[in-house]
């Protein structure tokens, strides 16, 4: 395997040392091969949110396997799942499944184009949609990670169409849309692959007006955001609802999946309704399914987003806290079970602001954590979660091994 891992952030690049081997995950917890034991704020990258491998799901996983794996036909569990996603989140009225983040987004891409008939995006620096080629231009995630303002092999027509504005500056995003014919605006609506970065009200207020004037599209991806900072995601939070949404990981229940939804009128284009094509061989599968149906009716009980709010402001305050205690430049936040920092006098409002971080302090700080047995995000360049799983004792012991690493740096 290239690197040794199936995806690149995973690999350590940009924190030294090897990257730690999983044997099994269980609640709040992670287990390596060497039978160690973490606290784990990565989740899986977010499909986590209700504590790993949680018996409730897993028990209506073993239940949906007896009846098999894969249909590649209709199945009762899309449309309960999707009803579900539009019952909850405000911008869609019909939605498409897919089998991950990326492909979600390529679908949103072809459709924004095809709605509209106009071929230019804006996105913005450090926000990361998938690996699709008209998206690796100034990505964050492992992009960043990496230092690879784009890719090689993503040819320059692909990328012709992608204008790339600031993110939280509304003039450099009207710039833009005042000589182009743009599809669609596209982002975060908090950003978490260039670390934890919120937008302002303002900001996200004013894109939803802007579209509105030059005729485009407002698209949030909340693969990250989606479920995770308020059951309704990043719109419901704001108040503020874009023309079409794309999802992932918490709708999969930490089973492989994607989606992309919308208004009805943009979402009857997609076939076989409509004439834009989209498929896939593994779209709607019913593991994921019903992982993901379980997880979302585990949100929906009362006190969910209360323990994530509670749990994550405490742990990212403690850290702050102890850093600055310790004469270290740190700033951060959090919203429900999100959260980030960074060593870096702030305020971070952009991919900008948040590349002036002392990366290297933040290796060796992760390895310092990873050693006493907190296992972080494995770059200055990505968001950390809580779950439903994380207790105060945990975050009390992550604290208190914080300031004992701050100490040592």
């Amino acid at each position: 395997m290239p690197g040794g891992v199936s995806s690149p952030v995973r690999a350590f690049k940009s924190v030294g040392g090897e990257p730690v081997v999983f044997d099994r995950v269980k609640g709040a917890y992670a287990w390596d091969v060497d039978g160690n034991k973490y606290i784990d704020y990565v989740g899986s990258w977010g499909p986590a949110i209700v504590g790993h491998a949680n018996d409730e799901v897993l028990d209506y996983l073993r239940q949906t396997l007896e009846k098999g794996t894969s249909f590649g036909a209709p199945g009762p569990l899309e449309n309960v799942l999707a009803q579900q996603v539009i019952d909850a989140v405000p911008s869609v009225e019909m939605v498409r499944f897919t089998n991950s983040g990326t492909e979600a987004c390529m679908g949103m891409l072809r459709l924004v184009r095809a709605f509209t008939k106009r071929d230019t995006i804006i996105k913005f620096d450090g926000c990361y949609h998938g690996h699709a080629d008209s998206f690796l231009v100034q990505a964050g995630s492992g992009v960043a990670t990496l230092g690879l303002p784009d890719s090689p092999g993503v040819p320059a027509g692909a990328t012709k169409g992608t204008m790339v504005a600031t993110y939280n500056d509304l003039a450099s995003v009207e710039a833009i849309l005042k000589v182009n014919d743009v599809a669609a605006v596209i982002l975060e609506p908090v950003v978490g692959n260039s670390g934890f970065i919120k937008p302002t009200k303002e900001f996200l207020v004013g894109l939803r007006e802007l579209t509105t004037k030059y005729g485009a599209l407002l698209v949030f991806d909340e693969v990250m955001t989606g479920f995770r900072i308020a059951y309704g995601g990043a719109q419901q939070y704001f108040g503020v609802t874009p023309d079409v949404t794309t999802m992932g990981k918490v709708i999969g229940g930490g089973l492989p999946v994607g989606a992309y939804g919308g208004r009805k009128d943009i979402m009857e284009l997609v076939a076989p309704a409509g004439p834009m094509y989209q498929a896939g061989t593994l779209s709607g599968n019913p593991l994921a399914m019903a992982a993901g149906i379980k997880t979302l009716e585990i949100l929906r009980r009362p006190g969910a987003y209360e323990h994530l709010e509670a749990i994550t402001s405490k742990l990212i305050n403690g850290i702050l806290a102890a850093g600055r205690e310790k004469g270290h430049a740190v700033t951060g936040g959090s919203i429900a079970g999100m959260f980030g920092f960074f060593f870096n006098e702030g305020p971070v409002n952009s991919f900008a602001d948040a590349s002036k971080s002392d990366t290297k302090k933040f290796g060796r700080w992760h390895r310092l954590m990873l050693e006493r047995g907190v296992y972080l995000a494995p770059s200055q360049y990505e968001a950390g979660f809580t779950s439903l799983a994380h207790t105060d004792a945990d975050v009390d012991k992550t604290i208190e091994i914080a300031k004992e690493v701050f100490s040592l740096l």
